[in-house]
């Protein structure tokens, strides 16, 4: 069946979709010796979704640093509170390894945020962001990406709470293991779709428009890249 994708989806439409959850097990990490124990199992898989989370800030001039690691396997997440043992040889060895897929959303900013609690040498990262744009989509955020491709919700609701709390709590842990996951979902459907082409993108109207939709089917790579030029 031939799915149908946006190059912008509405906002608007996502609050009605049902919501998403991740029904695997979740694991939080609160050692270095966990961790180790954590990241032999992690080296033995094919793919694995990243994601962090940063205690949010509320005043002028106070920044923190990040405080969960997300790491994603197809039924299984580990969540690694850095804030409580920072990035131990066994997260460095684990970032910056080069044979297994590993998949985020704006790679870019999380390592960077990583890196104000350790140096290391990023590995092999695919950023879904990218692999979006291949195939049409102008979208940046997971929630409105999960939403095009899936027709469910990614609630955000736990986005700004403490993340550094004395212990996290069962909506926060879901939240955060949901998000790791989310992208090995997005990252796998892109490929499905990318090598079966059984897709077509709606293009929305821009407000400077007078038509209200193209629609255009799936097409090669290179058709994409000259019909959004």
């Amino acid at each position: 069946m031939t799915k149908t994708i946006y190059d912008k989806y509405d906002k608007q439409r996502i609050t009605a979709l049902p919501k998403e959850e991740f029904l695997g097990r979740i694991y939080t990490i609160t050692t270095e010796r966990d961790a180790e124990k954590a990241v032999n199992y992690l080296m033995t898989q094919s793919i694995l979704g990243f994601d962090t989370e940063t205690r949010p800030v509320f005043k002028r001039h106070v920044t923190h640093q990040v405080a969960l690691l997300q790491v994603a396997t197809h039924d299984t997440c580990f969540l690694f509170r850095l804030n409580l043992f920072g990035l131990s040889d066994a997260i460095v060895r684990l970032l910056e390894d080069k044979t297994i897929t590993k998949v985020a959303l704006s790679w870019k900013d999380d390592i960077h945020g990583l890196r104000q609690r350790g140096m290391f040498k990023p590995g092999t990262f695919i950023d879904v962001q990218d692999e979006v744009r291949r195939i049409g989509i102008e979208d940046s955020s997971l929630q409105k990406i999960y939403a095009n491709l899936f027709g469910k919700m990614i609630s955000k609701r736990q986005q700004l709470s403490n993340w550094e709390a004395d212990f996290l709590s069962d909506a926060q842990k879901a939240y955060a293991a949901l998000d790791a996951w989310a992208c090995i979902r997005i990252h796998e459907e892109l490929l499905q779709l990318q090598k079966s082409q059984d897709y077509h993108i709606i293009i929305t109207k821009n407000e400077n428009e007078s038509e209200t939709q193209a629609d255009y089917p799936a097409a090669s790579e290179q058709e994409h890249e000259e019909n959004l030029s």
